[in-house]
């Protein structure tokens, strides 16, 4: 099998947890939009943000040096895995017992007084997700894909039917739509009060049953605490803790902060609470791009670290990074030229008041896509602090781009500030690592397949039809020439790619 197949296989096992698993949560948002008003929606928003920052701080860059330490000569991977896991046990503790201790503060603070449940069982998720990371990885590292998946898929039917159960069958029960003769049951386990309480409740459980499903990984480790024999691979990992929430700021910041840069009134009628809540719903629509990029994260870490030594992996990396933008531009064109079916999927009308964004969004993912391929040669040549500098860059772009634009263009304007962001992060990241580390990537035709695919979808816009059918067929049609395109340009190089 050749390495570009190997690669292929192994996203798609992992794709299959991410994309497939994750488009399955992601009919729950119509179900979201439907029992809950924007301003409640709001908060899961709101805190889930906040929580992208923490996951970053629970794992502080141990995953990404596991990898890279797990690949070097002679390492013992079985100790390294007891004393990164260690690190990541003793942390979580802390941090986790630090949060529950001050769940009323925190949520006094974040304006939701009364709401601490929330906050309880958010670290209790938070922890459990960062003592899995590493036995996660730990089967990636094995090239596990397959039972890798299982576990994630069977995490997200779990969230799915704990939604279903609580917010469908015993909100519908307890109302007296039918089954009347389960309430008094279902009165015993079901507090109509507690709103999206349950989606934060359904996630812990659910995370919390990744133990028994990683037994093996957890019955395996042995606690051995050696700071002296970690200090290199914290010193690696600190950069891409810095790295990491740089990043996620990019990525969380205009969720967090729209309400606080909007202008009251900005959309008549809405007030900036629900603006969030309308804002984050929306986002969901780019989420795709997101979870096809994730899922090639999953295989492409150990992929890259084990082509590290490989005199030929320059031209591997270039043959990747050209097929990833192929898949991605696809992607792009395929759900922007389609969002009239797509927006269904917001449930309530009153959510789907920002769906120009969602194209914007999508070339935003997608370029954060192309500097994760990028990132490459600062983790390979052990330079993980240019990573730390980029990203900072990216956050700077991030914080000022909000700032000017939201007030004037709103949802827009957070989108415009991701896509800057990510974008600027590529280059930058290109330019150095070039110096570095060259290799040969197609920028042209990176660029060609992105102007292609930018023209056909604005031709999907400028040529509307009325008939819904006819319309579905152009917008198909677009995606055929996109294909077509692809099948000339590339067919003389199918023989380089099988090799």
């Amino acid at each position: 099998m050749s390495l570009a197949k190997k690669l292929v296989g192994q996203t798609a096992a992992y794709g299959l947890s991410s994309i497939v698993g994750r488009a399955l949560n992601y009919l729950l948002v119509p179900l979201y939009t439907t029992v809950f008003e924007r301003e409640e929606y709001g908060v899961v928003t709101y805190l889930y943000a906040i929580v992208a920052f923490l996951n970053i701080v629970y794992t502080y860059g141990m995953e990404t040096a596991f990898f890279r330490f797990a690949n070097k000569p002679g390492v013992d991977r079985r100790e390294l895995y007891h004393k990164v896991q260690t690190l990541i046990l003793v942390s979580s503790l802390l941090l986790t017992v630090l949060i529950l201790l001050n769940a009323a503060s925190i949520a006094a603070a974040l304006d939701y007084p009364g709401k601490e449940k929330y906050i309880i069982w958010l670290a209790i998720t938070m922890a459990v997700d960062a003592l899995s990371a590493i036995p996660f990885a730990r089967l990636r590292l094995e090239n596990q894909a397959i039972r890798f998946a299982v576990i994630r898929l069977v995490n997200i039917f779990l969230v799915i039917g704990g939604n279903l159960f609580f917010l469908v069958f015993c909100q519908q029960v307890y109302e007296g739509k039918y089954l009347a003769e389960l309430r008094p049951l279902i009165e015993a386990i079901y507090d109509p009060t507690l709103g999206v309480g349950y989606i934060f409740l359904v996630n812990m459980v659910a995370n919390l049953l990744f133990i028994p499903m990683l037994w093996r990984e957890f019955s395996d480790f042995r606690f051995k605490l050696d700071l002296g024999q970690m200090k290199p691979m914290l010193g690696y990992a600190f950069p891409i803790l810095v790295m990491g929430l740089a990043g996620a700021t990019n990525e969380m910041l205009s969720r967090v902060m729209l309400e606080h840069w909007l202008p009251e009134g900005f959309y008549p009628g809405v007030t900036n609470k629900q603006a969030v809540g309308v804002f984050g719903a929306t986002y969901k629509l780019a989420i795709m791009m997101s979870l096809m990029i994730q899922a090639f994260r999953y295989s492409a870490e150990p992929f890259f670290f084990a082509q590290a030594q490989d005199k030929n992996s320059p031209a591997t990396f270039a043959v990747v990074m050209r097929w990833f933008v192929i898949v991605c531009a696809l992607a792009y064109l395929g759900i922007s030229a389609n969002l009239d079916i797509f927006q269904y999927f917001l449930g309530q009308e009153e959510y789907r008041t920002g769906l120009e964004i969602v194209p914007v969004l999508l070339l935003a993912y997608l370029f954060n896509g192309v500097y994760y391929n990028l990132t490459v040669w600062f983790k390979l040549t052990d330079k993980t602090h240019y990573g730390t500098y980029i990203t900072i860059f990216g956050a700077i772009v991030t914080v000022v781009a909000n700032y000017l634009l939201i007030p004037v263009l709103g949802y827009m304007g957070s989108a415009i500030a991701a896509f800057l962001c990510y974008f600027s992060m590529a280059v930058v990241c290109y330019a150095i690592g070039q110096k570095y580390f060259p290799v040969p990537y197609p920028i042209k035709a990176i660029f060609g397949y992105l102007l292609l695919a930018s023209g056909l979808i604005w031709l999907a816009y400028a040529w509307e039809m009325e008939n819904f059918w006819l319309r579905q067929a152009y917008h198909l049609g677009l995606c055929a020439v996109f294909l077509a395109v692809v099948w000339v340009v590339e067919k003389p190089l199918q023989r380089q790619v099988n090799r």
